[in-house]
């Protein structure tokens, strides 16, 4: 018989599949590396079952503990699956520009979550960032996960993610291209990958109201870069410590439009439903084209599930209020 011990044992091992009809115009072959078949629907739930058994190893998170984390959501999802096998509880903060799917998931994992204001600097105590850090100081035996600086995150896609990805490619990958947000997945891929062949080139895929891009260009942090965008799950207002530079060839920004347009294009011509960072990400790697020729291969990642967007990207209204149809 073949079975799990419990959920976290499925997580990983995903496949690779042709992207067909989006990238019909690119002269090279496109694999979409599809992490919503992770058992919390996104590539988070590596990282987070990395980051609560690094934790646990060095003694930072004790039996009967209480997980706080800030998340957009992916993340405090694959807490929560860890969490439940393990007996933990959960407390994700969470920015009010996540979608409500997001927020109803978590709370159905028995997570509880703190809803704060999107629209102020990180340091500001109402952020998500400054909440999460506080109330981990405040509730006793709680430890503070802090995805964007633990670098377990790097190591769990540096020890699954990218060996994968190889594998899958016997060895054929030219290219990796990838969503930014805390870095940890361009980084343990892209360390990986440059490892076995110092020849493959690491795309990160960034959006408008970022920092990364302007900063791998030119090493300057311009506020000026930073305001308030729509696209979920990509893109910072801070610079990670998981987002290793030196390991990325480039950078490519995507509008919030055309990230909601690919989402859409993403499900109704490729039959995959897929979140919001999946549409920017093709979108990227068609706005790449000029850096592929024929007979590469191309890796694109895809991070979570179109069920946490159905209220925005795959909703008529929302995208016409937001001028996007």
């Amino acid at each position: 018989m073949e079975y799990s011990e419990n959920i976290l044992g499925t997580i990983g091992n995903t496949p690779l599949v042709k992207n067909n009809n989006l990238t019909v115009d690119l002269p090279c072959l496109v694999l979409d590396k599809y992490e919503t078949l992770n058992p919390g629907k996104s590539v988070k739930d590596r990282m987070a079952l990395k980051m609560i058994e690094d934790a646990e190893a060095t003694g930072k998170l004790k039996p009967g503990g209480t997980i706080i984390e800030g998340t957009s959501g992916n993340t405090g999802m694959g807490l929560a699956l860890a969490a439940i096998i393990k007996g933990y509880k959960c407390i994700f903060v969470i920015s009010d520009k996540q979608s409500k799917e997001k927020i109803d998931v978590l709370k159905a994992m028995g997570a509880e979550v703190v809803v704060c204001p999107t629209e102020v600097e990180p340091d500001d105590p109402r952020s998500y960032y400054s909440v999460s850090k506080r109330m981990a100081t405040e509730i006793p035996n709680s430890w503070y996960v802090n995805q964007y600086d633990n670098l377990s995150n790097t190591a769990a896609h540096y020890e699954s993610t990218g060996p994968e990805i190889w594998k899958q490619t016997d060895g054929k990958i030219t290219h990796f291209v990838v969503g930014v947000g805390t870095g940890g997945t361009i980084s343990g891929v892209g360390k990986y990958l440059k490892e076995q062949n110092p020849n493959i080139k690491v795309w990160g895929v960034d959006t408008y109201g970022s920092v990364f891009k302007k900063y791998h260009e030119t090493g300057i942090f311009d506020k000026n870069e930073i305001y308030p965008y729509i696209t979920e799950g990509i893109g910072e207002d801070i610079l990670p410590k998981n987002v290793d530079f030196d390991l990325i060839d480039g950078f490519t920004k995507v509008t919030d439009r055309d990230a909601a347009i690919y989402t859409r294009r993403l499900a109704r011509e490729e039959g995959m439903f897929l979140g919001n960072s999946a549409g920017a990400a093709i979108k990227g790697v068609l706005q790449l084209k000029e850096h592929f020729k024929e007979n590469d291969v191309v890796v694109v990642l895809f991070h979570d599930h179109g069920s946490r967007y159905v209220g925005k990207m795959f909703n008529d209204e929302w995208m016409k209020e937001k001028g996007f149809l």
